[in-house]
């Protein structure tokens, strides 16, 4: 978890999406080419982690189902990993979309120290 200025913690999830990934390479390439400071890029990819968990949180309304098999499930730190297989996602539309396997990472929805 990351620390911004107000003390309040974020989960470091989205830094592995590839928005995060996109920006973390966006950040290396400028510390090597001396563009930025590494505190700089700390301080930009807290402030993602908060940014990211707030507006998926406000913004996001859309919904969907999901039907599979739960292969294995584990918690540490209060954050809960599953990995489900053969999926059907049906999407608020009616849509389905199938996968055959996801993983699937939960944290409390609340802000820590909440």
């Amino acid at each position: 978890m990351s620390a911004p200025a107000n003390n309040q913690l974020y989960y470091e999830l989205y830094r592995r999406s590839s928005i995060g990934t996109a920006l973390t390479e966006a950040l290396d390439q400028f510390i090597s080419e001396s563009y930025i400071e590494p505190q700089s890029a700390v301080r930009i990819m807290s402030h993602f982690d908060r940014v990211m968990t707030d507006q998926l949180r406000e913004t996001v309304k859309a919904r969907m189902q999901l039907k599979g098999h739960l292969r294995t499930y584990r918690c540490c730190d209060d954050v809960w990993t599953f990995i489900v297989t053969d999926v059907v996602f049906k999407m608020d539309d009616g849509d389905m979309v199938n996968a055959d396997k996801i993983k699937i990472v939960a944290c409390n929805s609340r802000r820590p120290q909440e």
